[in-house]
């Protein structure tokens, strides 16, 4: 715990990452995308919108947003959304998919020691990290922060590894979670303040000044933010891309502590009681709500 924090303004540890909604241009492109790349199912269909996800979860939402534009690639937005699996051979189940249906959709993989990701771009240029964690007692930290990393990860060899029949024909019916969100941001400090000092996530990382991961519960990062193709950036406009990120927390007393200290901060907010939305510094929409 850092010494601008006291436990009550800390976010509960059992929080989650729940569905991102994206804002998009052609919805058959994209829904196609998801299901067929990333062997996500239909879960729900509202307002022309598509939930995707696993075992009936949503995970992303597909809002159609006709006439927005694709956003610069320095401006503040959505980095990737991370989909989170239980094991190797599920992840490499998927990274299959996603590389054999659209193969220019991936752009990199790396060890970061305390997991495994492989990372895509989907055709309106969201991006995605597809990852599983090595167990919690395995990580290392270096006081308060986890020792990360980005050694290589040869795709090959991992899906030689622990690509299965029974993990590709059972693709579909393995869940998933958003592990985490990670955003571009103009600053780092100001990503600070405001999620860290305001919010009450603990920091458990940074890099050089240019990123910021932090987490609730001790994790190794729920959220990150980071200036690599957006520093200075302002706050966003209204494109494609990143609409809103969910953040599940247990109660609404959770949710009302945390309506709290943004009204302290003098930040604005909606508060209907079980549900909190407001915006960050740069206008990403965050929406928490009672899981």
């Amino acid at each position: 715990m850092t010494a601008e924090t006291s436990t009550q303004d800390l976010l509960p540890a059992e929080l989650a990452m729940g569905t991102v909604m994206l804002k998009v241009g052609d919805m058959k492109l994209m829904s196609d995308y998801y299901q067929r790349a990333l062997g996500l199912d239909i879960v729900a269909e509202q307002d022309g919108g598509l939930y995707l996800g696993r075992r009936r979860k949503p995970l992303v939402h597909l809002a159609p947003a006709p006439g927005l534009r694709i956003p610069s690639r320095g401006e503040a937005g959505l980095f990737h959304t991370a989909l989170l699996f239980e094991d190797q051979p599920a992840l490499a189940a998927t990274v299959a998919s996603a590389a054999q249906y659209a193969p220019q959709s991936f752009t990199g993989s790396a060890d970061h020691l305390v997991s495994e990701a492989f990372y895509f771009t989907d055709p309106e240029g969201n991006g995605i990290e597809l990852y599983w964690d090595r167990p919690r007692d395995a990580w290392s930290w270096d006081g308060m922060n986890v020792v990360m990393d980005s050694l290589a990860l040869p795709p090959q060899r991992f899906l030689e590894q622990f690509l299965t029949e029974e993990s590709v024909t059972g693709q579909r019916g393995t869940a998933a979670g958003v592990g985490h969100v990670h955003l571009q941001v103009g600053d780092v400090q100001s990503a600070h303040d405001f999620y860290v000092g305001t919010l009450g996530f603990e920091k458990t990382a940074g890099w050089h000044g240019q990123a910021l991961f932090v987490s609730a519960g001790g994790y190794h990062h729920h959220m990150a933010m980071n200036v690599w193709n957006s520093r200075g950036a302002g706050p966003r406009h209204d494109t494609l891309g990143l609409g809103e990120v969910l953040i599940e927390l247990p109660s609404a007393d959770d949710v009302g502590a945390l309506a709290d200290r943004l009204r302290v901060a003098g930040m604005e907010s909606h508060h209907t009681g079980a549900e909190l939305r407001f915006e960050d510094p740069w206008r990403n929409r965050i929406r928490v709500a009672v899981r």
